[in-house]
């Protein structure tokens, strides 16, 4: 698996992730706790926050969807964040693996490492034994 360094429009994605999250936190009702934000090839950034509920939807389903819908296609880096988690960047959970994997394999996560260091990784190494669609 590769590893990248994280550079300074790293830092400002995350700090970008948490602002979004520190401004619709909704304390007590905790329907946004998860900020996200995506950085485009282009130099864009989109950010969003979950959408919690009986069938919520991930901070990085929101935010791709956010960005998509203003007709970007070509993505550089994406990061969640709670500010109580480690280095206050969470992981993606399986489904939002997945959808990364099928929006664009090759953009950067940003992750806490086995020792707790922020990296970058690709989505494609985050999800081994992905599931593709079946080409007849």
């Amino acid at each position: 698996m590769e590893r990248f360094e994280l550079n300074d429009s790293d830092k400002m994605l995350i700090e970008t992730a948490l602002t979004v999250l520190k401004e619709n936190f909704d304390d007590g009702v905790y329907n946004h706790t998860v900020g996200c934000a995506i950085l485009c090839k282009n130099g864009a950034v989109y950010k969003g926050v979950n959408c919690d509920g009986i069938h919520g939807s991930c901070a990085e389903y929101i935010t791709m969807g956010i960005a998509v819908s203003a007709g970007e296609r070509d993505f550089d880096t994406i990061v969640a964040v709670h500010e109580k988690h480690l280095n206050n960047v969470i992981p993606p959970c399986g489904n939002c693996r997945q959808m990364l994997f099928e929006y664009c394999p090759d953009i950067k996560v940003i992750v806490n490492d086995e020792n707790g260091n922020l990296i970058k990784v690709k989505a494609r190494d985050l999800l081994p034994f992905v599931w593709q669609p079946v080409i007849c």
